[in-house]
């Protein structure tokens, strides 16, 4: 049952996100690259997204070195980082054609550009957290809307793509996985009081 759990569930979900953006399109008779499931790089959206990641990346950066709850950078084998980095990047692709390729263009037919990428980013959010069942995911809100804000800049996925996939191979290195518990949360909160 672990098996199926960990290894066939996200096979099935990982070709469900790639499967239903596109076959909505085919059922609508609608060409994908309405919703932006495209990748098409200018050297300007290249270069913004290199620009974006420094600016995002850098600063998490900094707080991940003085992270007082772990030692990072980790210290990870060639085969570990191989196998993160390949789900990191698989992942990058496969949830940005379903987050900001269909979902975040559906909300937009309903609300506008900013609403679409907030909701997004919280349906992106609660994802990881259902997935991984920590609170604390839901930090990945905020690159979430950096990746819709590219998504809606450039009108494709492809800028959103590659920051995603920076920021997951970044994660490999320095995301905290441990974090603070609520009650030294609650403790600190009390003494700035």
């Amino acid at each position: 049952m672990k098996f199926i759990l960990k290894n066939v569930v996200p096979t099935i979900m990982g070709l469900a996100f790639i499967f239903v953006p596109f076959q909505w399109c085919r059922f609508r008779r609608e060409d994908p690259s309405l919703y932006g499931l495209s990748w098409s790089f200018t050297h300007r959206g290249l270069f913004e997204c290199l620009f974006v990641s420094a600016a995002v990346l850098l600063p998490l950066t900094l707080v991940s070195l003085n992270w007082p709850f772990e030692s990072l950078p980790r210290n990870n084998t060639a085969y570990r980082i191989l196998n993160l980095g390949s789900a990191g990047i698989a992942a990058a692709i496969i949830e940005e054609i379903f987050y900001r390729g269909w979902i975040q263009p559906l909300f937009k037919t309903r609300f506008s550009p900013f609403c679409s990428i907030v909701f997004t980013s919280v349906i992106f959010a609660a994802s990881h957290i259902f997935v991984a069942r920590s609170l604390f995911l839901f930090a990945v809100f905020f690159p979430g809307c950096v990746m819709g804000f590219l998504r809606e800049r450039h009108g494709n996925i492809a800028t959103s793509t590659l920051f995603h996939g920076i920021a997951n191979m970044w994660a490999i290195w320095f995301a905290p996985l441990k974090w603070p518990s609520l009650a030294w949360i609650l403790g600190r909160f009390q003494e700035l009081i």
